[in-house]
């Protein structure tokens, strides 16, 4: 069960996570979570600078490990990276310590102080710590559904462009679950939203300084 826009209530409970970007601009933050995997991210990656888009991956370690050509193809090519821990870990799930240790592990191959939390679970002690560390928890405001195989490609494409507004930071996934419904519906909301003037852009830290 998920809900493809986040609920502004839960935006308030967890108000230190960053659940979209505050503008009036026509920005939109695209995300890619699971990767880097060694065919779709390139297909991601081609998608994306056909339509001059900058996006923000969250990196499994253990993916950048296995292809660390694709990885640092998603640097040159000029988006941006966020660390999504080691072990693709459930912080619910998980005890702090190994939790945090697994992050830390996936942070010797991911420069970056952006995080996303696998499946968005993640503890308040967990994310406190984080925090303090310096990392920017990074939510979602739109979550596209591409990883559920009883959705389909046009209701995917649908249900992501109706959700999206200004400043939305949105969810895709570069993994071959992912991949049916990604393959459509990434060019069609690319090129529904460029046919409107809007802009798409990486994520990085200046985005949240005060």
């Amino acid at each position: 069960m998920y809900l493809v826009r986040t609920p502004w209530i839960l935006k308030k409970v967890y108000s230190s996570y960053f659940w979209n970007i505050n503008t009036q601009d026509k920005i939109i933050y695209l995300t890619f979570d699971d990767g880097p995997h060694p065919t779709i991210t390139n297909f991601v990656l081609d998608t994306l600078k056909f339509y001059n888009a900058k996006a923000t991956f969250f990196c499994i370690g253990k993916n950048v490990e296995l292809y660390p050509s694709t990885y640092s193809k998603i640097i040159e090519q000029g988006h941006s990276v966020g660390n999504h821990t080691q072990n693709h870990l459930n912080g619910w799930k998980t005890l702090d310590e190994n939790y945090l240790n697994n992050i830390e592990e996936a942070a010797k191959k991911i420069d970056s102080k952006l995080f996303r939390p696998p499946y968005g679970r993640i503890t308040r002690f967990q994310a406190n710590l984080l925090m303090e560390a310096k990392y920017n928890i990074i939510m979602w405001d739109v979550l596209s559904g591409d990883f559920d195989i009883s959705l389909s490609k046009e209701k995917c494409s649908e249900d992501v462009i109706l959700a999206t507004q200004p400043g939305s930071i949105v969810v895709f996934h570069d993994s071959e679950k992912a991949m049916p419904r990604l393959e459509y519906a990434l060019p069609k909301m690319l090129n529904f939203f460029n046919n409107k003037g809007y802009k798409f852009d990486a994520i990085n830290t200046s985005l949240f300084k005060q």
